[in-house]
């Protein structure tokens, strides 16, 4: 079934909807929660706690990408549990190196007027995402939405550890530079 099909599904409140977001984003959802958490366990309650936020805020949401909506609730729980310490003691995944990575081009969030900006900074990394080739704007996802290992990263894109690594800091810099160019750092 299309996205289209299971978004129809929510707005009918029929609960076969959250089976085929099972069936076909599952393992997806499991492995941005996991590359997160560390914790497969941790993961599955991530997996179902974004079923469970998709059943709350469909309808009225309207999804443009039910794959990428059902992933960011994943991500954001594994983030809150991260937080919270619970998955921190079973790994903590590669969060921490991939925020350490972020740090370089992207402000640190915190003050008011950060939260304020938030909105328009998601605005200009999506627009300066669209300004690179496929193959960069796929690693920097993997990397820094799914929180993918380097070299998972290098396996799914058929290139080595090293060149992920170029790839990734070459476009980071170029982030850096457009947002400064944005005045948004």
């Amino acid at each position: 079934m299309d996205d289209a099909g299971i978004i129809e599904l929510f707005f009918a409140r029929d609960e076969s909807a959250l089976a085929e977001c099972r069936g076909k984003y599952g393992a997806y959802i499991r492995r941005v929660a996991l590359n997160v958490t560390g914790s497969a366990q941790d993961a599955e309650e991530c997996e179902a706690d974004a079923y469970m936020a998709a059943w709350r805020r469909i309808p009225p949401e309207r999804p443009r990408s039910l794959r990428a909506w059902l992933a960011k609730a994943a991500r954001l729980e594994a983030l809150e549990m991260l937080e919270r310490g619970s998955a921190q003691k079973r790994g903590g995944g590669e969060p921490m190196a991939v925020f350490d990575e972020l740090a370089e081009c992207v402000p640190a969030p915190g003050s008011a007027a950060d939260r304020l900006d938030a909105e328009a900074l998601a605005r200009a990394v999506d627009a300066f995402l669209e300004t690179q080739g496929a193959r960069a704007r796929r690693c920097f996802v993997q990397r820094c939405f799914e929180c993918a290992p380097i070299q998972e990263i290098a396996g799914r894109n058929g290139m080595s550890e090293q060149a992920v690594r170029s790839l990734l800091h070459r476009t980071r810099a170029k982030l850096r530079a457009y947002l400064e160019k944005e005045e948004l750092l």
